[in-house]
């Protein structure tokens, strides 16, 4: 697997260092199975839009990621479990794992806070209580090891605002979902020539102006709307781009997704903050790199 990493210096704020959080003790309801010992160490994981139950998500690559990557707390921003694809659900072993994975977690002692989106809202009904040791929150607060306060949504409230109606939303997701199997194929022709995973569609989203202009229309409305919450910053996910950068007094991340660009954000025990992104590097790194928790070096691209 290779993991590239970006992150911005002008980010990593020093402060009073956050006091320790109480372990939370291991789910008497399962048994605890440890698995083995993670490659990295993070103070915080984040991700979002992971549209498990569909053929879209990167699953192998997924698993490989949270196997590989251990934290203290891990945020679900949101479009874990696609409800929309519920006449076209599909299933795999892989998508099978990565919730074995996030289960693992929970009874390892890392606390899991899930967010639901728009294409889990059902969930939003449990938002106030705990599912298998996971806690359910419409949005939260989360406090960097430096003592920023982030606030933690999926974004999709925001749609209204943009003139994205529901509606449109799941016309949009037909679309999009043609736009993936073809992302899809070429993945799998590109392996064939042992090239790496690269996005189409998420090449065309950056060339299209009009995804262009919604992409920096929505980060500005999400930014907009943190300010009077006397946060330092906002995560969320929902358009499937991630990005770090300073608008105006908010610091605005966006931890990206699984079916695109296979991001995440992370935090470190100082408050440092960086989007990971996790892509094969061989033909068949998405199963035998799943296998063995083989990890590539963290390098510093552009944001």
């Amino acid at each position: 697997m290779a993991e590239t990493a970006w992150s911005s210096s002008s980010f990593l704020l020093r402060g009073p260092a956050a006091t320790e959080r109480r372990q939370r003790p291991i789910s008497p309801s399962r048994p605890f199975h440890p698995g083995p010992a993670p490659g990295r160490r993070h103070r915080t994981i984040f991700i979002s839009d992971l549209h498990l139950g569909t053929r879209g998500c990167k699953a192998e690559l997924l698993a490989d990621f949270l196997a590989g990557n251990s934290c203290d707390t891990l945020y679900l921003v949101g479009d874990i479990i696609d409800g929309w694809q519920m006449k076209r659900w599909y299933w795999s072993e892989a998508q099978s794992r990565v919730v074995a994975e996030i289960l693992r977690k929970v009874d390892s002692g890392t606390r899991v806070i899930y967010v639901p989106g728009n294409h889990d809202e059902f969930l939003r009904d449990y938002c106030g209580r705990s599912v298998a040791g996971i806690d359910v929150v419409r949005e939260t607060i989360h406090e960097t090891a430096d003592g920023r306060r982030l606030l933690v949504l999926h974004g999709d409230q925001f749609d209204g605002v943009l003139g994205y109606a529901k509606w449109l939303a799941h016309v949009g997701d037909r679309a999009y979902s043609l736009a993936l199997a073809l992302n899809d194929r070429l993945h799998s022709i590109r392996r064939g020539f042992g090239l790496p995973y690269w996005s189409l569609s998420a090449y065309l989203k950056k060339k299209v102006k009009n995804a262009v202009e919604y992409v920096s229309r929505f980060e500005e409305v999400v930014a907009r709307a943190a300010a009077p919450k006397g946060v330092d910053g906002v995560i969320c996910g929902h358009i499937h781009q991630a990005e770090m950068r300073q608008i105006g007094p908010i610091l605005y991340l966006n931890d990206g997704d699984w079916v695109e660009s296979c991001t995440a954000l992370v935090e470190d025990a100082h408050g440092h903050l960086e989007i990971l992104r996790w892509a094969s590097t061989s033909p068949a790194s998405d199963v035998a790199c799943a296998s063995a928790g083989a990890q590539g070096e963290a390098a510093p691209i552009p944001a």
